[in-house]
């Protein structure tokens, strides 16, 4: 998606990202800042990741991602320093900055691997490093599959998951077969 049309003037795909979080270019260039200068290996997880895998992005107010284990408390202090607040959970720490957009930095072990297949993309106009497909799709199940979890969420997860699946049929075989029952085989 390279541009959007939007009352009589045609905007970037960065320029409607800017406009539908308040602000959150910065925030996630922020993000990505801190990160690259440190030379923490990080990615992307989550939506932003599924946006980059899947034909039709959609806009997301979080930004989930996930840092080397070693690095995590040397992320937190770093993005202190560049301005985010930090709210300490149980699996996550999650980070505001100027904009609408949450930054959620994962502690799960389940994350940990997904690093070092991370790939570089290109999503809404801004670079940054995005889980591999697979680790996409595996992330999204994990989150559908969670005991507890709003139902609200696991409906986004399935759309999710099925965006994933249209732009890549190959997945179709890896679903869970309750997953199968829910998302159409795709042609």
């Amino acid at each position: 998606m390279g541009q959007v049309a939007c009352l009589n003037t045609l905007m970037t795909a960065k320029q409607f990202y800017e406009w539908q979080t308040s602000g959150g270019t910065n925030d996630v260039m922020r993000l990505i800042d801190c990160l690259e200068r440190a030379d923490i290996p990080w990615c992307a997880i989550d939506g932003v990741a599924v946006n980059y895998w899947a034909d039709e992005p959609m806009v997301t107010q979080d930004v989930d991602f996930v840092v080397a284990s070693e690095s995590i408390e040397k992320s937190i202090t770093l993005l202190q320093a560049g301005g985010f607040t930090a709210t300490r959970f149980e699996w996550s720490v999650n980070f505001k900055g100027r904009s609408k957009v949450s930054l959620q930095l994962s502690t799960e072990d389940f994350y940990r691997e997904f690093v070092s297949r991370a790939v570089p993309a290109d999503v809404h106009g801004i670079l940054l490093r995005v889980a591999s497909l697979r680790d996409t799709f595996a992330g999204k199940i994990k989150a559908w599959n969670a005991e507890g979890r709003r139902q609200s969420k696991r409906i986004k997860d399935l759309g999710d998951i099925s965006r994933l699946v249209e732009s890549h049929p190959e997945l179709w075989n890896e679903l869970p077969l309750l997953l199968q029952t829910q998302i159409e085989r795709p042609a």
